[in-house]
C-alpha cells in the first residue's frame, strides 16, 4: 500500500469548491495547534474561506501561545503580554491539509502555520518547531516518517457528568484488563468503530484498534506517515475523538497517570528515508544497523534526559515512570525490549525506533521535534552507541529519566543541544510554560492533602 492511496478523506481547493456548491460542506475549521497540542480557532462559512482566506489568511490573538492550560494570561512569555497589547499573528492556512470532519455535518478542517503580520514566521509555534526540524533534515537529503500510539481511557460518564463529579468515581467502559480481549474490547465497539472510520473519513490511515490494561483503556493506530503529517493527523485525531465520545454520552481521557493502574502512553515511532524514498536506518552487516542509524540512536540516548521536557511537559506525565508498568524508568535502548526507554523494531525497510517516554499529553510537533534534534546531533557529533540493554532495564544501572516537571525543566534549559537545534527564543518560551504549571501546581491543595491532613493532624 502506498502511503498517497490512504487520504480518499482529503480535500483541495476544487474538490471543496464543488462541495461548497452542492451544498454539502457549509463550514470550515481554521485551526493551529497551541502549545498543549491542542486544536484552537475559528468556524469560518465555507464561502467566506474561499471568497476571503485562502488569499487574504486570518488573523487570531497571540495570546493563544501564552496561556495556561485553562487559556489564563500568565507572565513570562516574550511574544506576548499585556505589555506588547495582545496584538494579533496571522492564521495562514496549509492547504495540503485540508480535510473532511466527517462527525460533524457540512464541515471541513485546514490547518494553519502562523506568521507575524510582517510574514516573519512565529517560531515558537508547535508546527513552526517541528519545520525547523525537518528542513535540518532535509539539508541532508533526509525526511522523516513517524508514527505514534495513543492510549486513552473510556468512561461511561459524559463529560459534564464527569466534571461535576469532580473526575473522581468515574464508571470505566471496563471492569478489568482487557489488553488484547475481543470480548472486552467489543464492549466498546460502537465507540471504537465510529472513531475509527470517522478518522479514515478525515483522511488518516487507521490500522487497528486494541484493548489496553487500565480499566476501560483502549488504543487506536494508525499507519505512519511524513513527520508533519503524522502530528497534524494526530492533533485532529485527539480532538475528534472526545468530540465522537461527548456526542456518544460518554467521555475518555489520555491523561497519562489518572489512576494508580497503567497509564496512557503515546510511544512514537520514527525512521528516516532518502530523497529517493529508500530506508536508511538497516544494513546488512553486522547487527544490521546502518551508520546513520547507529548514530542517530546513539543521538536518541544521549539527549533523552535533557529533552525529557518535550516528551514530558506536565505534572502528571512523570507519575507514568514506575518500575514494572511499561512505562520507562531508564535511559537505556534495546532490540524489541519493551523495559527500555527506546525500543528497536522491525528489521530492513520497516527499522525504527520507537520512543516509549511520552504518554498522551504530549504535544506530538514538539515530541517528534525533539527526536529529530536528538538525532541529529548524533549523526553531527559522531556519536558511538552504547551497548544495549539486553535484560530487565528497570533494574539496571543506567541512568534514569527525570522524575519530575522540576528536573526536566531544568535540564532542558541547560541542553546545549536544544538551543542550538531549537533557538534561545524556543527554549526560554517553553521553559516558561513549565514554570507557569509549577507554580499552579504548587499553589493547589489537593485531594491527597485533605485525606492526609483534615482528621489525623
Amino acid at each position: 500500500m502506498t502511503l498517497e492511496k490512504t487520504k480518499s478523506g482529503k480535500l483541495n481547493l476544487d474538490r471543496l469548491r464543488t462541495e461548497v456548491e452542492a451544498g454539502k460542506i457549509d463550514t470550515v475549521l481554521l485551526c493551529i495547534a497551541d502549545m498543549q497540542g491542542r486544536l484552537q480557532g475559528k468556524r469560518l462559512t465555507a464561502t467566506h474561506f474561499l471568497e476571503e482566506v485562502v488569499e487574504h489568511d486570518a488573523e487570531g490573538c497571540n495570546y493563544l501561545l501564552a496561556v495556561d492550560v485553562d487559556m489564563n494570561t500568565v507572565e513570562g512569555f516574550a511574544m506576548s503580554s499585556w505589555e506588547r497589547g495582545y496584538g494579533d499573528f496571522v492564521f495562514k492556512p496549509d492547504l495540503e491539509t485540508l480535510r473532511r470532519v466527517p462527525w460533524q455535518d457540512g464541515t471541513a478542517l485546514v490547518m494553519c502555520d502562523i506568521v507575524w503580520p510582517d510574514g516573519s514566521p512565529v517560531v515558537a509555534s508547535p508546527r513552526q518547531i517541528l519545520r525547523r526540524q525537518l528542513d535540518r533534515l532535509a539539508e541532508r537529503g533526509l525526511k522523516a516518517f513517524v508514527g505514534t500510539e495513543l492510549e486513552f481511557i473510556v468512561f461511561r460518564d459524559s463529560y459534564e457528568d464527569a466534571w461535576r463529579h469532580g473526575y473522581r468515581d468515574l464508571t470505566p467502559a471496563n471492569h478489568y484488563n482487557v489488553d488484547y480481549s475481543m470480548l472486552g474490547t467489543a464492549r466498546v465497539e460502537p465507540l471504537l468503530r465510529r472513531i475509527r472510520n470517522s478518522m479514515a473519513g478525515a483522511g488518516l490511515a487507521v490500522e487497528d484498534a486494541k484493548g489496553e490494561c487500565n480499566f476501560g483503556q483502549h488504543e487506536i493506530n494508525f499507519r505512519f506517515d511524513e513527520a508533519l503529517a503524522t502530528a497534524d493527523g494526530h492533533t485532529v485525531y485527539k480532538n475528534g475523538a472526545k468530540e465522537i465520545a461527548s456526542e456518544m454520552g460518554c467521555s475518555l481521557t489520555f491523561m497519562p497517570k489518572y489512576d494508580e493502574r497503567e497509564g496512557n502512553s503515546c510511544h512514537i515511532h520514527l525512521s528516516l528515508r532518502d530523497d529517493a524514498g529508500e530506508a536508511v536506518f538497516a544494513d546488512g552487516e553486522g547487527h544490521g544497523f546502518s551508520e546513520t542509524f547507529e548514530r542517530f540512536l546513539a543521538g536518541q540516548v544521549a539527549c533523552l534526559r535533557e529533552m525529557t521536557l518535550m516528551f514530558a511537559p506536565n505534572i502528571n506525565s512523570y507519575k507514568r515512570y514506575a518500575k514494572g508498568s511499561f512505562a520507562p524508568t531508564a535511559v537505556a535502548w534495546g532490540h524489541d525490549n519493551r523495559t527500555c526507554s527506546l525500543r528497536v523494531v522491525g528489521h530492513g525497510g520497516s527499522l525504527r525506533v520507537e520512543n516509549r517516554l511520552p504518554g498522551g499529553d504530549i504535544n506530538p510537533y514538539l515530541s517528534i521535534a525533539a527526536m529529530i534534534a536528538s538525532g541529529l546531533h548524533g549523526m553531527d557529533s559522531e556519536l558511538a552507541l552504547e551497548p544495549e540493554c539486553s535484560g530487565n532495564a528497570y533494574d539496571s544501572d543506567r541512568p534514569e529519566v527525570p522524575k519530575t516537571l522540576t528536573a526536566a525543566r531544568e535540564l532542558f534549559g541547560a541542553s546545549a543541544v536544544a538551543r542550538e537545534a531549537f533557538g534561545d527564543e524556543v527554549v526560554e518560551h517553553y521553559l516558561n510554560a513549565a514554570r507557569v504549571e509549577l507554580e499552579a501546581f504548587e499553589a493547589a491543595v489537593t485531594d491527597w492533602e485533605r485525606y492526609r491532613n483534615f482528621e489525623r493532624l
